[in-house]
């Protein structure tokens, strides 16, 4: 990989800001950023793709007033740079009077930037990702004589700086690497076929598991759910393997998101200070996590984060808002503009095992299909494959089911949250148990 060049992206930072100023901007933002990957997929121990990519933009946005416009360029060159500031205040000059609209207050900017430690460039052939991905997927396929088939294994390595800068004399720059390894096989018996998959991904190479390791997860995940069934309707409790369990802390983010909350569209509206969970969950943003894939000093707009409670107790401490969002709602910026950053869900001291066995009998869930989630009402359906469990062990697999239920009613049901956690991505959280759901089978 050809080295990145920061400077350019200060450059043209400088054009822009400059450039809004003088067309009268009572005051601007821009974003510029730089990146460039590599990600090679083998299938069946042959290479079949390569792919090489490398991007750059600019977006700048101006506030005329409490007006507001943006446009963008993937051209640092001055005159590409000044023709998107222009566009932006023509589009500002027409778009209606938002009191909401601004930069951020000058005192919520952040002012320290911690090493976060994400930035591990390190340059890896063809070559190199091609053994790793071949040797991910002939693990995978040497878990059983069923795995007969392959959706194959990719490896990428991607890097990339942005930078952010406003006129309030603010300028942060936020550099990160990811590596990541994934690998889906197919098998099959006289029953039928079954997929499944497994991944890892994280800041630094010397981090990423060994391609084995998740070849053989692959297609262990994929050997165990062949032969699955289908099961009667019913309620009984459920438990969501750790890998989907991060999608239900997901739909509490989303309900409490600034944009759902001012359009008065969440469940959630006026739940601030109230009891949602139990007593013992706990649910609180890191993002100082050294190597966190959701780690950043600062948000979309410069505001410092902190490290804070959304839960504690079982209680909703507060929303998850950006500067436009909490002044649409009379409140305060949490430092979330583009989201939360490592947000962790206290685990327990039940493992895996444990949690499969508290359970006794019920439904482990550990895959979801489609989005049948109604953020304005909590209505919660979706479907799900997993096993059946008896007795607090795994009996077999099952699959086309309907897993439903209301959103308040589940995360009040939680029984227990599991120590299995699983840190791949910017949701941390292990397996977690719920009272009782509606299964419907056949």
């Amino acid at each position: 990989m050809l080295p990145l060049k920061e400077q350019d992206l200060h450059d043209a930072l400088d054009v822009a800001l400059e450039r809004a100023a003088a067309k009268g901007a009572t005051s601007a933002e821009a974003v510029a950023s730089t990146g460039e990957g590599l990600n090679v997929n083998v299938r069946l121990g042959e290479l079949e793709t390569i792919e090489h990519n490398r991007d750059r933009g600019l977006v700048v946005t101006v506030y005329l007033g409490s007006k507001s416009g943006s446009a963008s360029t993937s051209d640092y060159r001055r005159g590409a740079v000044v023709a998107a500031v222009d566009a932006a205040c023509s589009i500002a000059s027409l778009t209606e009077e938002d009191p909401a609209n601004g930069l951020p207050d000058l005192d919520r900017l952040a002012t320290e930037f911690p090493d976060l430690d994400s930035y591990h460039p390190v340059s890896m052939s063809v070559e190199a990702c091609q053994a790793r991905a071949i040797a991910c997927e002939d693990a995978a396929r040497a878990v059983d004589d069923r795995i007969v088939n392959s959706e194959g294994a990719s490896v990428s390595v991607d890097r990339g700086i942005d930078i952010l800068a406003n006129t309030l004399g603010f300028r942060g720059i936020n550099r990160k690497t990811r590596f990541s390894t994934s690998c889906s096989v197919i098998g099959k018996t006289d029953k039928g076929m079954q997929r499944d998959y497994w991944y890892h991904t994280c800041r630094c190479l010397d981090d990423l598991e060994a391609p084995e390791i998740i070849g053989a997860q692959a297609g262990r995940r994929t050997v165990r759910r062949l032969d699955a069934r289908r099961t009667k309707t019913t309620r009984v409790p459920v438990l969501f393997e750790a890998p989907v369990a991060a999608s239900l802390v997901s739909h509490l983010i989303s309900a409490i998101s600034g944009g759902a909350l001012y359009r008065k569209a969440s469940f959630l509206l006026d739940h601030a200070g109230k009891q949602v969970f139990p007593e013992f969950v706990r649910i609180h943003e890191r993002p100082f996590l050294p190597r966190g894939m959701g780690s950043a000093s600062f948000d979309n707009e410069g505001v410092a984060t902190r490290a804070r409670d959304i839960v504690s107790d079982g209680v909703l401490r507060g929303y998850v808002l950006s500067s436009y969002s909490a002044r649409r709602l009379g409140l305060e910026t949490t430092g979330n503009a583009g989201g939360v950053h490592n947000l962790m869900v206290d685990p327990g001291t039940l493992d895996f095992e444990g949690l499969v066995k508290e359970m006794g009998t019920g439904l482990l869930v550990t895959e979801l299909v489609g989005f049948g989630v109604n953020m304005v009402t909590g209505d919660y359906s979706r479907g799900a494959s997993g096993f059946w469990v008896e007795n607090g062990e795994i009996q077999y697999p099952v699959e086309e089911l309907t897993i439903a239920g209301k959103l308040l009613d589940i995360f009040a049901g939680i029984v227990a949250v599991g120590s299995d956690t699983d840190t791949r991505g910017n949701y941390h959280t292990g397996s977690i148990l719920l009272n009782e759901m509606t299964v419907a089978g056949e």
